[in-house]
């Protein structure tokens, strides 16, 4: 698994964020919270919301969802539906916004790379 460096200051931060979102595997999700504790930033979950809010295309940001499945982040989309469908090609069902599954499909970067 490749290492990112974890570091404190705000770019870096984001740019963190990017790596560990572009490793999270076609099909599954991973939450906020659970990016920001891989980061050592445990109550960050906002930031790592805010850094995926301007995100590159390339990376995957419709995999990361609030910490109870739900598509919080859909608004940053165009148009917000486009976060569902997206997980929906990867074969994720989303019902009312929510993920289905969430505990089964749950990506947790803190245990994959290690």
């Amino acid at each position: 698994m490749p290492r990112i460096k974890k570091t404190q200051s705000a770019d870096n931060f984001f740019e963190n964020v990017f790596e560990v979102a572009k490793l999270i595997p076609k099909g599954r999700v991973t939450s906020y919270g659970a990016i920001a504790q891989y980061l050592g930033m445990k109550s960050s979950a906002r930031m790592v919301g805010w850094a995926l809010n301007g995100c590159p295309k390339h990376v995957p940001a419709h995999r990361v969802v609030n910490r109870s499945g739900l598509l919080t982040g859909k608004h940053h989309f165009k148009p917000p539906i486009a976060m569902q469908r997206s997980l929906e090609k990867e074969g994720i069902k989303v019902k009312n916004d929510q993920v289905q599954n969430f505990r089964e499909i749950f990506w947790d970067p803190s245990t994959a790379l290690l």
